[in-house]
């Protein structure tokens, strides 16, 4: 079956649009934190987060599931996603608030972003019963997560 020629240039400009996007938000260092809608710059919790937790919920399968998504520099990991952008580098790239509204809610940075909304409540279809009103990960576990990211500076 053929694509009707306008449809496929549409679908070649919106991907050529979200690649550009996504290049923007991932590789420009260090944007504006404070009154920025690109970052959260206030913990959840009023304290820094623990890094080795941090990197224990990212290769955790059955809490965080980054890496179904993501790869990093996890060698024990074997299979590793290719969906998202690499982890490898990613504190070098983001601020600790873009790191942590990318974990909240990175629908608000792309609203048509596949990574859940790891702290977002509201406002989500498809969720089961038993988990509606629950975030994915606690507060304290964004804020462990958001300091391990922050390690991977090459």
């Amino acid at each position: 079956m053929a694509i009707p020629l306008a449809f496929a240039r549409d679908r070649r400009a919106t991907r050529a649009m979200a690649v550009a996007m996504a290049i923007l938000f991932l590789v420009a260092p260090g944007a504006a934190e404070a009154g920025d809608d690109n970052a959260l710059p206030v913990s959840l919790t009023g304290s820094t987060g623990d890094p080795v937790r941090g990197r224990a919920i990212v290769v955790n399968r059955r809490v965080g599931l980054c890496l179904l998504c993501h790869s990093g520099p996890f060698p024990e990991e074997r299979f590793q996603g290719d969906l998202a952008p690499d982890l490898g580098g990613v504190g070098g790239r983001l601020s600790e608030g873009q790191l942590r509204l990318r974990m909240v809610d990175s629908s608000r940075i792309n609203p048509t972003t596949i990574m859940p909304a790891y702290y977002r409540t509201e406002g989500l279809t498809r969720v089961a019963p038993g988990y509606q009103g629950k975030p994915i990960l606690t507060a304290a576990q964004i804020e462990d997560v958001v300091s391990f990211l922050l390690t991977l500076r090459k």
